[in-house]
């Protein structure tokens, strides 16, 4: 299972295959002998540590480390440094911070995680061996490369379903917009996909970072699958939205704050955006149509809209309303009249992911 997407990226990369506490925990579960390590150092740390030793200018190594976990007690290591800073410790984190784990190394590292802000890493010695990462805010069990993969491939694939049945609701809402048949409920539709994507690509984040160099093929076929559906997305909340949304406003800083069944359910995520009644007719502004035509600068674009304020009065215009326009002129108006006959013959708005 994929771990939180709240994690930090890079304490996931920290433990990708390949790293120092990569391979230390893998030579800890190989020999059974379990870990409680944690990966920093300060007064936090000191509040909750008792015995144990000091080791002075011993250099951190995968090796090193999975023998000092051979001892009954923890070990403090500094990565950052480069450094195992003391071993055989004995951790005692505060017992009232709440936890859910059940053994008594993952009770106190969840606890040691809440109390340091440390990263800590514990590994199980029990028949099934575990290593689990925990931190402040998520914990996290390392998986092996092989099962890493096969849960990207599988995301990967579920990716690019969305991204059919996310061109297929663009291309509708178009033909829709041509014919003056729309309602909210297209548009929404394109952005509830765009949502369920991006949520998705977020989680392949994860993954491929705990993957580390293993993950570079995946991210790139990530990156291209999800290749304009943010600015799509932007493009049809600006065409359908009552008042036209402030500069710099996102409709993702509305449906970030939403959960996953709140996404799902449309009606929900229509009224968390402000797209509603869903079966109202609506009228897109042109803001698709105009960014589709090239080498048009974003100011120039805004004038226009804001000269015709509808997709019927920008399709109707001729290339002298056009060159009316402030920025636009003669050349331009042209290029931005040729490029919505093209858009007119068809009967489909273009868009950013053609």
């Amino acid at each position: 299972m994929a771990p939180s997407t709240d994690l930090p990226i890079e304490l996931l990369r920290r433990f990708a295959p390949g790293t120092p506490l990569r391979t230390a925990a893998e030579i800890i579960m190989s020999q059974g002998t379990g870990a409680l390590v944690v990966i920093g150092s300060g007064p936090l740390v000191d509040t909750v540590s008792t015995g144990g030793f000091v080791l002075d200018h011993a250099t951190f190594t995968a090796q090193r480390l999975a023998e000092l976990a051979k001892m009954d007690g923890g070990i403090v290591v500094d990565d950052r440094k480069g450094k195992i800073l003391s071993a055989n410790v004995h951790f005692m984190p505060d017992p009232d911070i709440p936890t859910d784990e059940t053994g008594t190394r993952f009770r106190t590292a969840e606890r040691l995680a809440q109390q340091t802000g440390f990263p800590i890493l514990a590994v199980s010695e029990e028949v099934h061996l575990l290593a689990v990462v925990f931190s402040k805010t998520g914990r996290f069990a390392l998986q092996s490369v092989t099962d890493l993969l096969a849960e990207a491939n599988q995301r990967l694939q579920s990716i690019e379903r969305l991204r059919y049945q996310f061109d297929d609701s663009v291309a509708r809402l178009s033909r829709y917009e041509a014919d003056d048949l729309v309602s909210m409920r297209e548009a929404v539709v394109v952005i509830q996909r765009a949502a369920v994507i991006l949520r998705l690509a977020k989680a392949l984040d994860t993954i491929s970072a705990e993957l580390g160099d293993s993950a570079s093929l995946i991210s790139l076929q990530a990156a291209d699958l999800v290749e304009g559906v943010y600015e799509v997305a932007e493009l049809v909340n600006i065409d359908y939205q009552r008042r036209k949304p402030r500069k710099g406003h996102s409709v993702f800083s509305r449906i970030d704050k939403l959960n996953d069944d709140e996404v799902f359910d449309i009606e929900s995520l229509a009224h968390a955006i402000g797209l509603e009644p869903l079966d109202d007719h609506a009228a897109p502004r042109g803001a698709r149509a105009i960014a589709g035509v090239p080498r048009v600068p974003e100011s120039v674009a805004d004038a226009i809209l804001a000269k015709f304020g509808s997709y019927d009065r920008l399709i109707a215009a001729s290339a002298e309303d056009l060159a009316d326009v402030d920025g636009v002129g003669q050349t331009r108006a042209q290029t931005v009249r040729a490029y919505l006959n093209q858009v007119n013959d068809a009967g489909i708005t273009a868009d950013l992911t053609l």
